[in-house]
């Protein structure tokens, strides 16, 4: 087929990637009154590698952008936690503020149809080849043209590694495996596990038709990642045979400028996932719709070379205490530096009000870092030189 033979379709903006990133910006784009196409080779509902864990931070987010409190989806929630460290119970945070825990199948679904709504156009379920200086994408028998792209196609990311070389760096990367079990949850508890892998975590998540329990840690420093998953289930006491799903994680290695040219990127693509509570929605919402505002600011001063830097000075609050909790993953998982890490986690109440705080979006990693230094401020200073 020749190019003549192509139909061009022109757009404000063109998204690549329908899960929360991409359907934040979109349906953010939207509203505004942009002429917005989202992309993805995938249609939805489709099946998605994550705890599906939606704290505080994110459904605030979520009520935010799109115009509801919660996404219309089965879900169960928990207000309390089990918190676990190298093999020892440290703590249950009662009363903690509450997490509700879903599908990343029936989540990213409910997302699309609210970014169709805001009148997004649909282009899910189709494969195409991004042109990065034009920009265009090129869909079968369609050519999507725009002034500025918002590329949310995961850690894997095509685009980003157009762009960069390579999706992420393999040295910081971080991989997870993950088992869906079938049945009732019951009244299993919302369980973080410290250390069920080296430099990483596991979790267990009841859901509202199953249990989803996982654990993700630095690649490099998990030669044997299967059979850490296969010891963390038997110490949750699961003995089924589960089909096992293994995704990369970005686990806080982000972009610090996250794009290039007209090509923007949002949510795992940038990097956005943090290295100790494993949190990515929160930062996707919040990335797509920062993403989509500088979109819209810079296409309304006819400057939509100047969207990368809008973006990249939005994003320096989400930067900042990504590098912070790479800093306190320095006291959490460094063997020298670790047991006094949990004794001050164990002992100080305080310390985990932060934590729960944190993941409610109600303060940031400053104020844990504040209250670590004052408990150990020699080891503190030693981890911030990276000693």
């Amino acid at each position: 087929m020749t190019l003549a033979a192509v139909m061009a379709r022109h757009f404000d903006l063109i998204v690549i990637g329908a899960g929360p990133a991409g359907a934040a910006c979109a349906t953010t784009a939207a509203k505004a009154g942009l002429r917005t196409a989202l992309v993805d080779r995938k249609r939805f509902p489709r099946d998605k590698l994550c705890g599906g864990g939606l704290t505080g931070r994110a459904t605030g987010h979520y009520a935010r952008i799109f115009g509801a409190p919660l996404p219309d989806v089965p879900m169960t929630q928990r207000d309390s936690f089990e918190f676990h460290a190298f093999g020892e119970r440290l703590d249950t945070g009662e009363h903690a503020p509450p997490i509700h825990l879903l599908m990343r199948r029936d989540f990213d679904a409910d997302l699309v149809e609210r970014a169709l709504s805001a009148g997004a156009m649909d282009f899910t379920g189709r494969s195409g080849t991004l042109h990065c200086e034009a920009p265009a994408i090129d869909l079968p028998g369609l050519r999507l043209t725009a002034p500025l792209v918002v590329a949310a196609d995961g850690v894997n990311s095509p685009t980003a590694k157009r762009l960069f070389g390579a999706a992420y760096d393999r040295d910081r990367i971080g991989f997870a495996l993950e088992v869906e079990r079938p049945g009732d949850s019951g009244d299993a508890p919302l369980r973080i596990d410290f250390g069920a892998a080296e430099w990483g975590y596991g979790w267990q998540f009841p859901k509202a038709d199953g249990t989803t329990i996982g654990l993700g840690g630095v690649l490099r420093r998990n030669p044997d990642m299967k059979a850490a998953l296969n010891a963390y289930l038997a110490a949750l006491g699961v003995t089924e045979d589960l089909t096992v799903k293994g995704q990369f994680l970005p686990f806080g290695a982000f972009r610090a400028v996250p794009g290039r040219g007209r090509i923007l990127l949002a949510g795992d693509a940038a990097g956005l996932v943090d290295p100790i509570t494993g949190e990515g929605i929160a930062h996707a919402l919040r990335s797509g719709e920062l993403a989509a505002r500088a979109a819209i600011r810079a296409l309304a001063a006819g400057a939509p070379d100047s969207a990368l830097e809008v973006y990249t000075d939005a994003l320096h609050p989400i930067h900042s205490g990504l590098r912070q909790a790479r800093i306190l993953r320095q006291l959490m998982f460094r063997r020298p530096l670790r047991p006094a890490f949990l004794r001050s986690f164990r002992n100080s109440r305080s310390l985990k009000t932060e934590y729960l705080r944190l993941l409610a979006g109600e303060t940031e990693y400053a104020a844990i870092m504040a209250g670590m230094a004052r408990r150990l401020p020699g080891l503190a200073w030693r981890a911030l030189r990276g000693q």
